[in-house]
């Protein structure tokens, strides 16, 4: 076991880094807002797909998986020993320390093509919710006459422009606010679909929807099959953070240790989540029934009371703000690492200067960090205006990163880690957990991509209006 030099600094933490000050509570906020984000919008529709039984039961089904994963991905934070071992600071650094460099190599195509995937997801649903707002409004001013229709593009432009600003605060810890504001947003939006999803069901004086969703005969038994495995990666989308775990581990001070602090926020935030999921989209589909749209918020389900709409839609665009710097400060901090590695006597890469704000306080500005998060806030904008499909992206998404992600690395380390025997009955009972939710992945992934195809047949890109 690597002992690490006890380090009796008060401003460094044992492996000579600065204290680190993260919490309970701010692991939960980090964690809420990474979990709470587009996905639990398109939920409703997910369970419109799925029906009343397979629906719920699918949703818990993704929430125990994920909490256990990820109390076995919190125990690789320090190799071999939770409290006094090395640690590893990204979600890679582990998979290198248990698994070798092989394995890291493939990790980290797919966390960061996730990462950058998810940054594509959360402009269009930002752009979505703040085209909803005007055209709330329009309907509102017109009486229903005008059907308000309108480009995407200028919106994904406005959020890119926000993104480049926010993308400049240095590291990972030093967004714990923006991540506070991004959670209390995420609450009040799915608050309110909530009510009025509760407000809808009265009206209606009954509970909508049927035992197997969306039934043959409405859709081919072709699109039920690809609906379903849409939805599928749907849900597995609303529950993807395995991918920055370790890095919101890593800002977790101690004592107790990091592990034991973060099972603690993983259980709790995964359990406030799933019962705002359940209620969200249980009570969306209740509302609508297999006429649920695959957006609760700006599906237009909801008319009235448009200012309403209006604070949810706001709030989910201010939540994906600070949700889109959560998933994208792990790609920031990779490409500037390996850069100052690389080129370690290029002032441009490595080089600070002071740029003062006011008389006791100073920015530090980097010209790489700059160029480079600009261009990359940049790239991602431009994807979103090419591929502006909400539930299919989120489909894709959810496939790409649920299995190997939150469940094939976190299992294989715990294997390595825990020294499990080969054929053991342990052994059998995670590759088969595992194995089933790969099965799942691939479902989920076709069917996102056929829909995609689909969507691509009627639209023209950066001039398609909604």
């Amino acid at each position: 076991m690597a002992m690490l030099p006890i380090n009796d600094s008060p401003s460094s933490d044992d492996d000579g880094r600065p204290k680190r000050t993260g919490t309970f509570w701010t692991a939960s906020a980090h964690i809420i807002t990474a979990v709470i984000g587009s996905g639990v919008l398109s939920l409703a529709w997910a369970i419109a797909q799925l029906g009343w039984i397979a629906g719920p039961i699918v949703m818990l089904l993704f929430a125990f998986i994920s909490y256990y994963t990820s109390c076995l991905l919190t125990d690789c934070y320090r190799s071999n020993d939770s409290v006094n071992a090395k640690r590893n600071y990204t979600y890679m650094h582990a998979v290198r320390s248990f698994l070798g460099r092989g394995q890291t190599i493939v990790c980290g195509v797919i966390q960061y093509m996730d990462l950058i995937g998810v940054a594509i997801g959360y402009t269009i649903a930002s752009s979505i919710s703040m085209m909803a707002v005007k055209r709330s409004n329009c309907f509102h001013k017109s009486g229903g006459k005008n059907p308000c229709r309108m480009s995407s593009n200028p919106f994904m432009v406005s959020f890119g422009v926000v993104e480049i600003i926010l993308s400049q605060i240095p590291d990972f810890d030093q967004i714990w606010w923006l991540s506070t504001v991004a959670a209390i947003m995420s609450f009040t939006y799915s608050t309110i679909g909530l009510a009025l999803g509760i407000a809808k069901v009265a009206e209606n004086g009954s509970f909508k929807g049927t035992v197997s969703g969306m039934s043959v005969g409405t859709v081919t038994q072709t699109q039920k099959i690809w609906r379903t495995f849409q939805a599928l990666g749907d849900i597995a989308f609303a529950y993807s953070f395995s991918v920055i775990l370790i890095e919101i581990q890593d800002t977790i001070r101690c004592p107790p240790s990091e592990a034991k602090t973060m099972k603690k926020a993983s259980g709790f935030s995964i359990a406030v989540t799933t019962i705002f999921y359940l209620l969200c989209g249980c009570m969306g589909y209740a509302a609508f029934g297999n006429n649920a749209p695959g957006n609760l918020l700006t599906g237009f389900g909801f008319y009235n009371p448009y200012w309403l709409l209006d604070i949810a839609n706001v709030a989910i665009v201010v939540h994906l703000v600070g949700a889109y710097q959560v998933f994208c400060q792990p790609v920031f901090a990779f490409v500037e690492k390996m850069a100052a590695q690389t080129w370690p006597d290029s002032a441009f890469i490595t080089k600070h200067y002071k740029l003062p704000l006011s008389s006791s306080r100073s920015y530090n500005i980097n010209f790489f960090r700059l160029v480079w998060r600009t261009l990359f806030v940049c790239f991602t904008t431009v994807i979103a205006m090419l591929l502006p499909f909400f539930n299919d992206v989120v489909g894709i998404m959810g496939a790409f990163q649920f299995w190997p992600l939150t469940v094939y690395f976190p299992v294989q380390m715990y294997i390595v880690q825990k020294k499990i025997a080969k054929w053991s009955v342990k052994w059998v009972c995670v590759q088969t957990m595992s194995m089933g939710c790969l099965l799942i992945s691939i479902a989920a992934g076709v069917g996102s991509l056929i829909g995609v195809v689909l969507d691509l047949k009627v639209y023209k890109p950066f001039i398609t209006r909604y």
